[in-house]
C-alpha cells in the first residue's frame, strides 16, 4: 500500500510545527526539503520526530563520494527516514551513500536517487546538456544507475513510475512529487498525474504538499487522498 508524505515547505519550524498539529493522525510522514533545513536545521526534524512522524530529509546531497559519505552519517544520526541523494553525483557517490546509510543496521534511513527533477522538461535538459534524450530516457538511464549503485529507491515522477516499476528489481522504492489531485493547480510542476494514477503505476511513496497546506482544513484534504489511494 502507498504511503502519503506531506511536503512541510514552509519558512520555520513553528509553521512545521503547526501544519503537523493541524493535519493530525492521519499522517505519519513528513517531507523537510532545503528551504525548512536551511533555516532552521537539525531542530526541526527533531522536533517532527518528537511528534511521532517519519521524516524524509531531502537534501538532494551531490558532492564527492567522502562528503557525502559523512553527510549521510550525519542524517542517519537525526533519525531520518529517508534522504536523497542526486543520481548525476555518479556510481561511487551513491556507492558511498548507501554504504554509509547500511552502517545504521535496523535504524538505517532508506537512501533515494534523484533522477529528473519534475519542474524539468527536454528543453530543461537542453538547457544544461543533455541532447538528444527525452525526461523520461534520462529518468530511465538514471533509475539504472541508482539501482545497481545500492540505494533503496528513486525520486521520480509520477509520469515515469510505471515504466520504471516495471523494469526495476522488486522491493524498489518509488517516490513521485509531482502528485496533483484533479483539478488541483499545477505551480512550478510540469509531469504530473493524479495521487490513484501514481499509485496505480507502481508508487510506494507519493510527495504532496501545496494541495494539503494550502487547503483550508488539511485534515481533511490529507483524508481525501488518503481515501483515493485506498490507504
Amino acid at each position: 500500500m502507498a504511503e502519503l508524505i506531506v511536503a512541510l515547505d514552509v519558512p520555520d519550524r513553528g509553521e512545521a510545527v503547526s501544519k503537523v498539529k493541524s493535519i493530525g493522525e492521519g499522517v505519519g510522514f513528513y517531507k523537510i526539503g532545503l528551504e525548512l533545513f536551511a533555516a532552521e536545521g537539525p531542530d526541526v526534524v527533531k522536533a517532527v520526530k518528537d511528534l511521532g512522524k517519519k521524516v524524509f530529509l531531502d537534501l538532494k546531497l551531490h558532492d564527492i563520494p567522502r562528503t557525502v559519505e559523512r553527510a549521510v552519517r550525519s542524517c542517519a544520526r537525526l533519525g531520518v527516514d529517508m534522504l536523497t541523494v542526486h543520481s548525476s553525483g555518479g556510481n561511487a557517490m551513491m556507492r558511498a551513500a548507501a554504504s554509509a546509510a547500511a552502517e545504521f543496521g535496523t535504524s538505517a534511513p532508506k537512501v533515494l536517487a534523484v533522477t529528473v527533477l519534475t519542474s524539468m522538461d527536454e528543453q530543461d535538459l537542453r538547457d544544461i546538456g543533455v541532447s538528444g534524450r527525452t525526461p523520461a530516457e534520462q529518468v530511465r538511464a538514471a533509475a539504472f544507475l541508482a539501482v545497481s549503485s545500492g540505494v533503496d529507491g528513486l525520486v521520480c515522477s509520477p509520469r515515469e513510475v510505471g515504466a520504471l516499476s516495471a523494469a526495476l528489481k522488486k522491493g524498489t522504492l518509488f517516490v513521485t512529487p509531482g502528485v496533483r489531485p484533479a483539478g488541483a493547480a499545477l505551480g512550478d510542476q510540469k509531469r504530473v498525474a493524479t495521487p490513484a494514477e501514481a499509485v496505480r503505476d507502481g508508487a510506494t511513496h507519493l510527495v504532496v504538499g501545496r494541495p494539503v497546506l494550502a487547503a483550508e482544513d488539511p485534515a481533511a484534504a490529507a483524508k481525501a487522498i488518503l481515501a483515493e489511494i485506498g490507504a
